[in-house]
Formats: C-alpha cells, structure tokens, sequence
C-alpha cells in the first residue's frame, strides 16, 4: 500500500457521517486506503461506521490516549510508504491528496507535507490550524501563512506557491511513515495540541525539510474538540509549547527566561479582562512543564 489516510476519532459519530464521505468518494486510489482509527470513543461511532461505512477498515484503541499517542498506536499497525494524519472534522477536495504525494515522491529529503487549509465555517478565509504552511518565531511561539495570532487573511491566492515550512499542521500532515517512526512519533506526554510541532522540529533537527503544498486544498472546521478559548486549551498549548522549547532549541534558557516574563504577563492579562480559568491554566502549564521537563535531556 502506498499511502493510509488515518483519521483518528473519538465520539466524533457526527463528524463521521458529515466529513467522511469526502475522503471516501476523493481518495479512490487503489494504492491508498482510508482507516478510521478509534480512541475509546463511548457515543455510537463504531456503530455508525459498521452501519453506514461497513467497507472502511477501523482500528478500535480500549481507550482515549489522546491525539498523540493515538495516532502513534494506529500507525504502528500501517505499513504504507506514506501516511496521512487527517482530523476527522476535514473535507477534502477533488484530487487532494495527488499533489502531495507527488511532491514526496519527487522530493526524497522531505519528510512531510501539508496542503492549503481553509475554514469550512468560512470557506473564503484560511482556517486557524495550519493555513498555508507554519512556522515559528524566535521565541517559538508558531504562526501561519494566512495566520497571525488569532487573525486569519481571506484567500486571494496570496500564497499558492510550494513553501519551505518550519510544521506541518496535524490537521491534515502527510509524512512518510518511516521517517515518522524513526524520529519516535508524536510525544505522548503532549497528549495533544503542539504534538505535531514538536516532531517536525525533531525532523528538521535530523535534516529533514518541509513543505506546503497549495495545490491540494481542504476545509478544516476546527475547535472541535475544545474551543480556541478554553483554559484546558490553554493549559495545553502553553505547556507543550514549553516543553517543545526545552526540547528542540539549542542552548534554549535565554529564550525561556523571555517566556516566563511573558507568560505571566498573558495570565495577568487574562484575569484583568475577567477569564481567571485561563490564567489559572497559563500558571498550571508552567508548574507542570517544570515538572515534565525532568524527563527530557
């Protein structure tokens, strides 16, 4: 097989009936499967595939072990020369996935590739996860083309050329399956949310290059597992962020004193403006990465 598209799913039966049969009716390539990737979901999805998408081959985790592990655990079980992680809130397009695998194929030292993702909310503006490719500041905090902070820029075509990337969104990243495993997957401790960051920094850390690839398009909902504003989110972001940092940067203290300032200055922020949830998160992210980083050279 060349390529396995794993959609990773967890009480997501809905999303399953409104954004799997995008994927199913444009990736009919005989060369490429698609397998929805269960994590210890307790609604009806494994119903509803049996029922509705009886042909589809699942892979049923016993429990939630979040985006990261998840993943690592359904790919464990695939032994294409490709493999695509896709959210199981995307709808592709026609001919999708053509253009990345053609890109990998004429590009041996890339490990991995992103299409150009738009919102499906707002189908004329780049979507928040990923845009036009990402990359990352000097502090490590990580934008998009088309995004920057919470702001995203309507499509005019701006940035249809193939870019250098510094990571590819896991919304929809198309890696090669053995550069996955032998840079160790997504980090498990992360549980989700700069997962994905984190092991392509670790790629480009082996040499590897990135790429986005504008050719292929989808549409990504976005926010569907936690809201942009939610202090678990929060907590998530600001810790995995950290921990990113002390992992991948060289020599990373003089940066992460800069962040201590600033991330105390967000959690100050958040409470003058009356969301002391997300404060409280920000101070929890920092805790906890004090503790996590122990288990990191």
């Amino acid at each position: 097989m060349k390529c396995s598209v794993i959609i990773l799913n967890w009480n997501g039966a809905e999303m399953l009936r409104r954004y799997l049969p995008s994927v199913l009716v444009h990736t009919s390539d005989e060369s490429c499967e698609v397998i929805v990737a269960d994590n210890g979901s307790t609604d009806n999805s494994m119903e509803v595939m049996r029922q509705e998408f009886p042909s589809v081959k699942t892979i049923v985790l016993d429990k939630n072990y979040g985006f990261a592990e998840g993943y690592n655990r359904a790919i464990d079980q695939v032994e294409s020369k490709y493999t695509v992680l896709l959210n199981s809130d995307v709808e592709v397009t026609a001919h999708w996935l053509t253009p990345l695998l053609a890109y990998l194929d004429a590009h041996p030292e890339a490990a991995a590739v992103q299409p150009k993702i738009r919102s499906d909310r707002k189908r004329e503006y780049f979507e928040h996860a990923g845009a036009a490719g990402g990359y990352l500041d000097p502090l490590g905090y990580p934008y998009c083309r088309g995004r920057r902070f919470g702001r995203v820029e309507k499509d005019h075509g701006q940035y249809d050329n193939i870019a250098a990337i510094d990571w590819t969104t896991g919304a929809c990243m198309c890696v090669r399956t053995s550069v996955y495993k032998a840079c160790g997957g997504l980090d498990a401790a992360f549980f989700a949310h700069m997962e994905e960051i984190d092991l392509c920094w670790r790629m480009r850390n082996k040499g590897w290059q990135l790429a986005c690839v504008p050719q292929s398009m989808v549409f990504h909902l976005g926010g569907g597992a936690l809201s942009y504003d939610n202090p678990r989110k929060t907590y998530l972001n600001f810790r995995n962020n950290l921990l990113m940092i002390y992992k991948n940067r060289p020599f990373p203290w003089g940066v992460l004193a800069i962040r201590w300032i600033l991330d105390y200055a967000a959690a100050l922020m958040f409470l003058t403006i009356g969301k002391p949830g997300s404060a409280k998160a920000i101070c929890e992210a920092r805790r906890d990465y004090k503790q996590m980083r122990k288990n990191y050279k």
